[in-house]
């Protein structure tokens, strides 16, 4: 068994890098396509683990998820751009927020429906997967680590919050014949389509790449970030079983990232921040499937129904709303998927609905990374209180 720290740091730095390296050519595109590279980053650490060839108990793993993490959230969100965000208009973001709400209210349902099969201690769980169906992969690993989620409770949630997106984008696919049936129907207001596509931004892509200074002051921002979140969160109340201190750097940490993209530092996306502060994040994930164990997994069909469930319960959201707001499908389709699937599927569905709003998709999914945290936490102290 290696267990040697410095030794440890390299090996889960390797399979990150190995991981990405691949997944980003061409010609191993299709073998990452249902299963994503996230996916492997955490998983492969936990095979090693679990077999013993690493040390699941080494106490670097701790050390870098409480400081990494609130770094990659500052840098994570520091790019938002908020303002964009803003010009969809009222009927996108609360079609967004019907279905977030949808998140929060099925997966307390299902949780209290099947704590007595899979333990009442997979109320954090349920969190971190709000997190993730509310924003992303960054909101959940953020809540995992603000609730405090044991590594045998989170592992198996890895596995529906893989399984189950990609079977629902699947659907939302599927139904894109439906469009002109249920925007007949749904009397739906097409009119708000030539709003957004108005509102988005037009224009070329920005030109990113990494440059050495860039890359330092990005990393510079985010360490001041650690520093600032650690000594505010000093000074905020903890409440037994509920706020820890760690939560509050959580808290803290991406509040700094939202309060920054208001100035200059959204400029630092030309220098490619958010994709820094994803590889930093998913080098936390590497240490979360390195104290894992593939020995806990016992319960994971039983959480994968619970996860189908919570969806079509965040569908039946999203219905009610297009319904109220006469809201067209490209709505209830792309908030669905901005919630559930995040920001690297959500601009798909948006372009098949509708080609010229894929950015729709984009902005919707970064707003839902921006609420996540705030919103999984909430959810999983309601799951908490179920239990």
């Amino acid at each position: 068994m290696i267990t040697n720290q410095l030794c440890l740091v390299a090996i889960l730095f390797a399979i990150e890098a190995v991981i990405l390296f691949i997944s980003s050519r061409k010609s191993f595109e299709k073998y990452f396509h249902f299963i994503p590279p996230v996916f492997w980053i955490y998983f492969l650490p936990m095979i090693l683990s679990t077999t013993g060839l690493i040390d699941a108990k080494s106490p670097v793993y701790k050390m870098i998820a409480e400081n990494l993490l609130p770094m990659s959230l500052v840098i994570l969100l520091l790019s938002s751009n908020i303002r964009a965000i803003l010009r969809l208009g009222p009927t996108a973001l609360m079609m967004m927020l019907a279905g977030s709400l949808g998140i929060m209210v099925g997966i307390p349902i299902v949780f209290w429906s099947v704590k007595h099969f899979v333990g009442s201690q997979m109320w954090a769980g349920f969190g971190a997967l709000s997190a993730s169906w509310i924003g992303g992969s960054a909101n959940m690993i953020a809540v995992k680590e603000a609730l405090g989620t044991p590594d045998s409770v989170f592992s198996p949630m890895v596995i529906v919050d893989t399984v189950v997106p990609y079977v629902w984008m699947g659907i939302l696919v599927a139904l894109v014949t439906l469009q002109p049936v249920y925007d007949k129907w749904n009397k739906s207001r097409r009119d708000v389509l030539d709003e957004l596509n108005a509102n988005v931004e037009k224009g070329g892509l920005l030109k990113k790449q990494f440059t050495f200074w860039g890359t330092m002051l990005i990393l510079l921002i985010g360490l001041v970030g650690i520093y600032i979140s650690r000594y505010i969160s000093a000074y905020l109340p903890n409440v037994k079983d509920m706020i820890s201190n760690y939560t509050w750097v959580i808290i803290v940490a991406s509040m700094i990232g939202i309060g920054l993209s208001f100035t200059p530092c959204r400029k630092l996306e030309q220098y490619q921040a958010s994709r820094l502060g994803y590889f930093i994040l998913y080098f936390v994930l590497t240490t979360i499937g390195a104290k894992a164990s593939l020995s806990n997994m016992s319960a994971t069909a039983i959480l994968i129904g619970a996860g189908f469930v919570a969806v079509l319960i965040h569908a039946g959201f999203l219905l009610v709303a297009a319904k109220i707001l006469r809201a067209p499908m490209f709505l209830v389709a792309t908030a669905s998927q901005a919630n559930v699937g995040g920001v690297a599927s959500a601009p798909i569905i948006a372009a098949l609905y509708e080609p010229e709003l894929a950015s729709v998709g984009l902005l919707l999914a970064i707003f839902g990374n921006i609420i996540g945290t705030y919103l999984g936490i909430l959810t999983g102290y309601i799951c908490h209180m179920i239990s």
